[in-house]
């Protein structure tokens, strides 16, 4: 640690551990000393300590654990590549869709938790699809976790007329060389992305257990059929647990 400075506030505290966490003296994933141990060195008491870590928090360099703990944040970032992601050659097999695929290539163990539901297109999701709010759709939610921790939100829409009597129905992991949505008769040819990035909604942070102060990227990739839509997936990926890759030939 370093000697007390001068300015004994929570922003100097703040300001004083933020270089530590920035030069590596305090690394990735390391706890902070306890709360007695910085208020000892600092000479101010808790609740002046508990501030300064709050904007540490605040600014997503310090997370809290069960107990008080507190640790920097971890790097456990994915690269995700979204110029490959659903392109092309699809990777999809019976051990995995194409996300699947590339996690498992990028060494790390991934899992998919499916649950299918029945409802009626909002506004936003009847734009995508190009058909009138209220109409029949089928949600596909998929957890995805990597090495058992949640890494995204995934959550495919579909028009329901498309989706009845297909394997989309099924609410486990399924995936079909090639894609579902091909090898049921409606391939997409085209697709169209919007990236979103903003605060979590509660359901979402609980969903993905994510600390205090985790912005969020929402990822909607439409995909179109030869005729119209047939399917909108809107992600929620973790800004501490992706960095997202598009690679553009100019």
């Amino acid at each position: 640690m370093t000697t007390r400075p001068r300015r004994t506030t929570a922003r100097s505290i703040a300001d004083d551990l933020r270089d530590q966490i920035r030069d590596g003296s305090l690394a990735p994933g390391q706890a902070l000393p306890t709360s007695r141990e910085l208020a000892e060195l600092y000479g101010v008491t808790y609740k002046t300590v508990g501030a300064g870590i709050d904007v540490l928090k605040a600014e997503g360099l310090v997370v809290g654990e069960q107990g008080g703990r507190r640790r920097v944040r971890a790097d456990r970032a994915i690269v995700w590549n979204l110029t490959a992601f659903e392109r092309g050659n699809r990777r999809d097999s019976v051990a995995g869709d194409d996300w699947s695929t590339a996690i498992r290539d990028a060494g790390r163990d991934p899992a998919q938790h499916v649950t299918v539901s029945h409802g009626t297109a909002d506004e936003r999701i009847a734009r995508w699809l190009n058909i009138e709010a209220g109409s029949p759709v089928v949600h596909r939610v998929r957890l995805r976790t990597v090495d058992g921790e949640p890494y995204q939100l995934a959550t495919s829409t579909f028009p329901a007329d498309l989706a009845e009597g297909s394997p989309l129905m099924e609410e486990r992991d399924v995936s079909l060389p090639g894609g579902i949505l091909a090898s049921i008769g409606h391939p997409q040819v085209r697709i169209r992305d919007e990236i979103s990035i903003r605060m979590p909604r509660p359901e979402e942070s609980e969903s993905l257990k994510l600390p205090p102060g985790t912005p969020v990227a929402e990822h909607a990739r439409i995909g179109y059929g030869d005729s119209r839509p047939v399917r909108v997936m809107v992600t929620i990926a973790p800004g501490d647990r992706h960095k997202l890759v598009y690679e553009l030939e100019v």
